[in-house]
């Protein structure tokens, strides 16, 4: 199974790559790096504001399987107005971008669609990883990225020295990923943002 976070210029921001049987999505979650160095604070938080609110990160869209945490926007399971049905359609139509990605990924690289069973755990990580590599590749050079990419990451250096300190960092740091309250005021100011811009979106797909 293959956790990603893709864009809609279809690059390739995080993969993470785990034996399918007993993983289901939620297993892979827990198993990836994707948070590890926002737990750790090795990484800055980049705030933005929604709806006149002032949220310390950003967020990925996913699907109804993911939980409740701050940094996941779902759609509404039971959407029972126009505002929610609206997010809830638009939230899905986005969502679609990863799975666009997938199609493209596996139609570049026919590798991905044979049976592995002759692959060692290893060697299939590899393959899918440089496969990854190249598709983004391909797609930089393609000029389709929407994004400057030529950037280094530098991570940012803890000056905690001590077991306990870095502990107790990443208990709270993971009590405000999992912060429920802050995963439902997000969402919720996302439907009134997304609400709110309905009529500029409408009018210029009417005019294209």
């Amino acid at each position: 199974m293959l956790e990603a976070v893709a864009s809609y210029d279809n690059w390739i921001w995080h993969a993470f790559f785990g034996v399918a049987g007993s993983n289901n999505d939620l297993n892979i979650l827990n198993a990836s790096n994707l948070f590890n160095s926002m737990l750790n604070e090795e990484t800055e938080d980049i705030p933005l504001t929604v709806n006149g609110v002032e949220y310390k990160r950003g967020y990925y869209l996913a699907d109804g399987i993911y939980p409740g945490w701050t940094s996941f926007v779902k759609a509404f399971s039971s959407a029972n107005d126009e505002k929610r049905k609206y997010f809830s359609k638009k939230q899905a139509a986005a969502r679609k971008d990863v799975e666009r990605t997938f199609v493209i990924l596996q139609g570049r690289w026919h590798i991905l669609q044979q049976p592995a069973r002759a692959y060692s755990v290893n060697v299939m990580k590899q393959m899918m990883y440089t496969c990854i590599i190249l598709h983004n590749i391909i797609v930089e050079d393609n000029g389709f990225a929407l994004t400057e990419n030529d950037w280094v990451y530098e991570p940012v250096h803890n000056m905690q020295t001590t077991w306990i300190e870095r502990c107790e960092t990443y208990r709270r740091r993971t009590k405000e990923l999992r912060d429920r309250e802050v995963h439902e005021g997000l969402r919720s100011d996302l439907v009134e943002h997304v609400w709110a811009n309905r009529e500029t979106s409408e009018s210029e797909t009417k005019s294209d």
